[in-house]
């Protein structure tokens, strides 16, 4: 059997991307050096990016399996190391463009990202499970998502997505770890488990700044926030800080819940923010033994939100769908699980991802971008 070449164990090198920033090892400057021995063993000098990287065992499995995988490779070596604050550095420039201060990329012109800000008039609504159900949904459909749960006091997205890891750290760049496909940042990443966060308006507005200019999400088609519930200075600085977003209102059909719905939407008004459209959960609940539907908190509550704010805005905003109740709903998220992965049959998953393929077909708006028009001579 031939010895493997140099060529060939850095060909499959190439093929393992780092688990975080999921771009080829071989283009992060990863891969330190490769020594092959004339009997096929390989030894591979890996640089993690931290040195308490939660996932070098990964690295070092995805590693040895495509090397193990070349022709004449008898045995493979991995030998963890760590970058030096140079290459961390670099690391960072080269990922983020070398820009200076602290740039949102979500904000530029030229960005290509559909930003949805998940709103709700009050609490209870079932906003933050309609969000990780909706981003689960996506990236099942192939698109690439973010979520920054920035519902800072009552952080839930994580246990609901199923992460438990806490983000990465380079160079002051936030890698933000990954649960059934969707990156996630939350406030409850930062702190010891379960403990309240205590920040007043200012401290708000600056740490959804640093979330969003410090987070490498990388090239994502949809982003979507979990906002606090009710009108106050998470939905405000979510139009300063990203002019292009688009509100989707949730509510309940009870009378009381889209009384204050029409005020969130309402603020997206004030805020020059456009309104997408207006979800409506639990939305009656199937008796198990008749299938009829039984309608606990009344009905066509949705659609009066929705009524409410095409004569507010002046534009006409849809009822994207409703939801029913379902235990699933809650069970998965108590599990981690969202329902339209673990249940997708189920009523309520079904509506939750038509509501997903909607909105994940819409294009950017045109806000802020430049059209590159010329005079005509």
């Amino acid at each position: 059997m031939s010895t493997p070449t140099y060529d060939a164990v850095h060909a499959a090198l190439a093929t393992v991307n780092d688990p975080e920033i999921h771009r080829p090892i071989t283009d992060l400057g990863m891969v330190a050096g490769i020594d092959i021995a004339a009997d096929g063993r390989v030894a591979v000098d890996v640089l993690l990016t931290t040195q308490g990287c939660p996932l070098r065992d990964r690295i070092t499995r995805d590693v040895t399996a495509a090397v193990s995988a070349v022709a004449g490779v008898t045995a493979v070596d991995v030998r963890l190391g760590v970058m030096s604050d140079e290459q961390r550095s670099a690391l960072r420039g080269q990922l983020q463009g070398n820009r200076a201060g602290r740039e949102i990329p979500f904000a530029q012109p030229g960005s290509l990202t559909r930003i949805f800000a998940i709103a709700s008039g009050k609490g209870g609504v079932g906003k933050s499970s309609t969000t990780a159900n909706l981003a689960v949904a996506m990236a099942a459909s192939g698109l690439s998502v973010g979520v920054v749960d920035a519902d800072v006091y009552g952080y839930s997205l994580p246990r609901m997505l199923g992460i438990s890891d806490r983000p990465t750290l380079v160079e002051g760049m936030i890698m933000p770890p990954q649960g059934h496909g969707v990156k996630l940042v939350s406030a409850g990443m930062f702190v010891p488990a379960n403990r309240a966060i205590a920040l007043r308006g200012p401290m708000l507005h600056k740490w959804l700044e640093q979330i969003l200019g410090d987070a490498f999400f990388g090239h994502l088609d949809v982003l979507l926030l979990d906002l606090p519930p009710g009108t106050g200075d998470m939905a405000i600085s979510t139009a300063t800080l990203l002019p292009s977003a688009e509100v989707v209102v949730v509510t309940t059909p009870q009378l009381a819940a889209h009384e204050v719905a029409e005020r969130a939407g309402a603020v997206a008004l004030q805020t020059r923010l456009r309104v997408a459209g207006v979800i409506e959960n639990m939305a009656g609940l199937p008796c198990p033994h008749c299938g009829e539907m039984v309608e606990v908190f009344g009905s066509g509550g949705g659609q009066a939100v929705a009524d409410s704010l095409t004569q507010l805005v002046g534009a006409p905003v849809p009822l994207l769908g409703s939801v029913p109740i379902d235990p699933r709903l809650r069970e998965g998220g108590d599990a981690g699980v969202p329902i339209v992965l673990a249940s997708p049959e189920s009523p309520a998953a079904v509506a939750l991802r038509d509501i997903a393929g909607a909105l994940g077909a819409r294009t950017r708006s045109l806000v802020g971008r430049p059209l590159s028009l010329s005079p005509v001579s």
